[in-house]
């Protein structure tokens, strides 16, 4: 018998989108053209990065299959795509087609993905403004690379273990066990809701503060040596390469929150001020563990004049316990019995 399980969010879940299907991130779109206004500059002559940036949009990760080489859409197109991204994943709307099963004669609700209505919801509602069709801007055809072999037998013992009841945290997600936000990383993909980072700027330190799991990631610029510990979100160094900060990061404990990823994830970010507005942030993932070859992530993100607010996982800390106690509850009752190990 299948027990009901949580929402999944993930980096690769957001791969799964088309056209038509509910895609699980969205963003406000940046203006499709760029505006001319001077880029904003800090006393010692850096471009200003400061502020609170929002990364939601209804552009998928991956190029969804049927779009074949299309890389942009037209302005209508790409109105009618968020049209049908919005309306597909709307909870409120979509209630009554969840997956039901038949026990004893009686429906019951076989997953609880649409526990929670539309109102719970910030995915944005607008494509990125440079109106392309993936997150993913190489490879050319906006999909993700082949997985290696080791890869995919990763992801495969990550499924099984969220199948069944489990065994104790481990068996959840780094996201669900709240240690990494599912859209904050490193590296920030757009997911859910909580699509907000705000940045502060020293001459020696920039500092990533986002909204997803409260976590902050502080990245020296002049060069310091740092501690060679494993963290989960690795450790990250920056410098200047012309106006754009780039942030290197290595070092990562585990998995991240990009599925199944390595601690051999080498990750590169790079954060652009376009204008007074926009703020390209583009990522490389290469983790030849994982990926038969290097992906890069490009996301328009666009300054917003609201706050950053708190953000408590867990719903009080007791989504875990709920979660473990429920799984002894099933072993107990005889509903579902653990594979051998």
């Amino acid at each position: 018998m299948r027990t009901l399980r949580l929402l999944a969010l993930s980096s690769v879940g957001v791969a799964a989108l088309s056209l038509g299907a509910a895609p699980v991130a969205a963003q406000s779109s940046a203006p499709a053209k760029a505006k001319t206004s001077k880029v904003p500059r800090t006393p010692w002559g850096k471009p200003d990065l400061g502020g609170i940036w929002d990364f939601r949009t209804v552009t998928p990760l991956e190029r969804p299959v049927e779009l074949g080489n299309k890389a942009t859409l037209t302005e209508q197109e790409a109105i009618e795509f968020a049209k049908a991204a919005v309306d597909a994943r709307d909870a409120d709307k979509n209630r009554d087609k969840e997956q039901r099963r038949v026990v004893n004669g009686t429906a019951e609700t076989e997953d609880v993905a649409l526990a929670y209505n539309n109102v719970w919801w910030d995915r944005g509602t607008k494509v990125v403004g440079t109106l392309r069709t993936s997150l993913i801007v190489d490879p050319p055809n906006g999909r993700l690379p082949e997985m290696t072999p080791e890869g995919k037998a990763r992801v495969g013992d990550e499924d099984m273990r969220r199948e069944r009841p489990a065994w104790g945290p481990e068996d959840r997600s780094v996201g669900e066990r709240c240690i990494l936000g599912f859209n904050s990383g490193p590296p920030m993909t757009p997911a859910a809701y909580n699509m907000n980072v705000q940045i502060f700027q020293t001459e020696n330190t920039v500092a990533l503060l986002n909204e997803m799991v409260h976590n902050a990631r502080i990245v020296p610029v002049d060069g310091r040596e740092s501690a060679k510990v494993p963290q989960w979100v690795g450790t990250s160094k920056g410098h200047w390469e012309g106006d754009t900060f780039v942030v290197e990061t290595s070092g990562f404990y585990q998995t991240t929150s990009l599925r199944g990823s390595s601690p051999s994830l080498k990750l590169t970010e790079k954060f652009t001020r376009q204008d007074e507005d926009v703020l390209l942030y583009e990522y490389t993932v290469n983790d030849p563990k994982t990926w038969t070859k290097p992906y890069t992530v490009q996301i328009p993100m666009v300054k917003s004049d609201g706050v950053i607010f708190e953000y408590a996982c867990h719903e009080g800390n007791y989504g875990m316990t709920s979660l473990l106690s429920g799984a002894r509850y099933i072993e107990k009752n005889g509903v579902a019995k653990p594979a051998s190990k």
